[in-house]
C-alpha cells in the first residue's frame, strides 16, 4: 500500500514540470515562427534592396530566376509566416524553396550542409516545415480570420488525454 502512495506521488511531481511546458508550447512555437519569419525576410530584403549588409552574390535583376524569386519569396513568405498570416501554406512554400536552393545550389557542391554551405538552407527548410505541420501557435493573424485557432483544438485534445 505503502509503494502504491508514493509511485502515486512521484507520478504527479514528474507531470507537473512536463504539464507548465505543455502550457508554453503555443507560445514558444510563436516565438520560433516569429524569429524564423523575421530572419528569413531579412534575407530577402536584403538580396532585393541590398539593405542589412547586402546579398552574398549582388542584387539580381528584376524577374531573374532563380535568384531574384527565391528573394520575393523570402521576403513576402518570411512576412507572412512572422504575422501568423497565412502560415501554413507561406511556410510550405518557405520550406519548398529553401529545398530547392538546397539541391540545386549547395548540395552538387558537397555532400554534407557543413561541407557545401548550405547550413542556413538546411535549416529554414526544417524550421518552415515544422512551423506548416504545427501551425502558427499563438498571436498570429491568422486566428483573427477563423472562429477558432489550432490553439485551442490541441488545448482541448491534451485535456482529453490526460
Amino acid at each position: 500500500m505503502m509503494s502504491t502512495s508514493r509511485n502515486r506521488a512521484s507520478a504527479r511531481t514528474a507531470r507537473r514540470p512536463a504539464g507548465a511546458l505543455n502550457r508554453s508550447r503555443e507560445h514558444a512555437l510563436a516565438m520560433f515562427r516569429i524569429v524564423t519569419g523575421l530572419l528569413f525576410a531579412c534575407h530577402g530584403a536584403a538580396t532585393l534592396f541590398d539593405v542589412l549588409g547586402g546579398p552574398h552574390s549582388g542584387v539580381p535583376e528584376l524577374g531573374a530566376w532563380p535568384s531574384w524569386w527565391a528573394a520575393a519569396i523570402q521576403l513576402v513568405g518570411g512576412g507572412l509566416v512572422l504575422l501568423g498570416a497565412w502560415t501554413r501554406g507561406s511556410a510550405f512554400l518557405c520550406s519548398g524553396s529553401m529545398a530547392y536552393a538546397y539541391f540545386t545550389v549547395h548540395q552538387p557542391e558537397a555532400l554534407f550542409p557543413i561541407e557545401n554551405g548550405g547550413e542556413s538552407a538546411a535549416m529554414f527548410c526544417w524550421a518552415f516545415l515544422l512551423i506548416a505541420l504545427l501551425g502558427p501557435g499563438k498571436w498570429a493573424v491568422d486566428a483573427l480570420f477563423t472562429d477558432r485557432d489550432d490553439t485551442e483544438e490541441r488545448d482541448e485534445r491534451d485535456v482529453v488525454a490526460v
